[in-house]
């Protein structure tokens, strides 16, 4: 199996559809053709089924988007969230009434192993649906790399302790980020993931009543989005009234996002602290404000990171195994 090797390029390089160059020195045992004589066919049939179910609900893009992400950083990207069990990932905090799109990965996997039985593993299945949604929802394409296998175990309390929350200062998001290996250009590219997708008012409500001591709503909050998100959020004594990450841009994958942060419309307290808090404005701000103004630059480190995103700690080899079911190992 030949290695994928990153190389330098630059970013006047960048194009939509391009194979992505990222500036690491490293090799990854991952490729791109891994699937090229095993199961040609599996781009077609992901994306036909990905589209299917952006067809039924836009949403489903952000959600498969975010399965990818959360799978990643717990245990490396090997399939572990779609494990089921009580002790399983997905009823994590982080995940729980939260994390969805098993339905539709259990789609993709069915349809996929209809034509290339127990040849692509569940946690491949994930990174080209993440591609996909992306691609579905406007945003830029790439060549994922590939030759995941599958885990045989979840990790529940890794899920609990190693996801970034919206809750997190952005010193311990781009601490969480460094431990697997990511960088702060990462976490601020990474966060434009949140251009498309809806949260629940759980995530964001502290913002909106006794925020502080001094202040009762985050003073960094748009007050008439404020007002709105409260009457929102009123209506729902359970916390799972949903509202757009994004707001005038909800299921178009653009920097819009990052347009949003510069008026303090920022959904989360994650997603402004970028732009508005002490540690943003020295770690992160910067790169805030030249995504605002290019979507190509943004595009690209977006592009860079969910390669390198998805290169976290892979099985490979003889390690793990190629799931039939994503729910249960074999």
């Amino acid at each position: 199996m030949k290695a994928f090797t990153y190389t330098t390029c630059s970013p006047s390089l960048f194009a939509v559809s391009m194979v992505v160059c990222l500036s690491m020195g490293v090799s990854s045992q991952l490729t791109t053709d891994f699937y090229a004589t095993s199961c040609p066919n599996v781009f077609k049939v992901v994306r036909r089924e990905v589209a299917n179910a952006l067809k039924n609900e836009m949403r489903m893009a952000a959600s498969l988007l975010r399965l990818h992400f959360h799978d990643c950083f717990v245990n490396g990207c090997d399939g572990s969230i779609l494990l089921d069990g009580s002790d399983g990932e997905k009823f994590a905090f982080p995940n729980r009434n939260s994390a969805r799109g098993f339905d539709v990965v259990d789609s993709i996997k069915t349809a996929v192993e209809n034509v290339c039985n127990g040849t692509v593993s569940c946690a491949d299945v994930l990174a080209i649906a993440a591609r996909d949604s992306i691609v579905l929802s406007g945003g830029p394409a790439w060549k994922v790399l590939l030759g995941r296998r599958d885990g045989l175990v979840a990790n529940q309390t890794g899920a609990n302790s190693n996801l970034p929350s919206p809750f997190d200062s952005i010193n311990t998001i781009i601490s969480k980020f460094a431990a697997v290996g990511l960088n702060t250009t990462d976490v601020v590219a990474l966060s434009g993931g949140h251009t498309i997708g809806l949260a629940r008012c759980v995530t964001f409500s502290n913002r909106l009543s006794n925020f502080s001591s001094t202040e009762s709503v985050d003073p960094t909050l748009e007050s008439s989005m404020a007002a709105n998100l409260q009457s929102l959020c009123s209506q729902s004594s359970d916390g799972n009234a949903t509202t757009a990450l994004d707001r005038n841009s909800t299921d178009v994958f653009d920097n819009h996002y990052f347009k949003n942060l510069l008026s303090q419309k920022g959904l989360l307290s994650s997603d402004q602290g970028l732009f508005s808090s002490d540690e943003g404005v020295a770690a992160t701000k910067g790169l805030v404000e030249t995504y605002s103004n290019s979507s190509s630059a943004f595009f690209s480190d977006f592009v860079s990171s969910m390669i390198k995103m998805g290169s976290i700690s892979p099985l490979i080899g003889s390690a793990g195994e190629i799931r039939r079911n994503c729910r249960a190992v074999n």
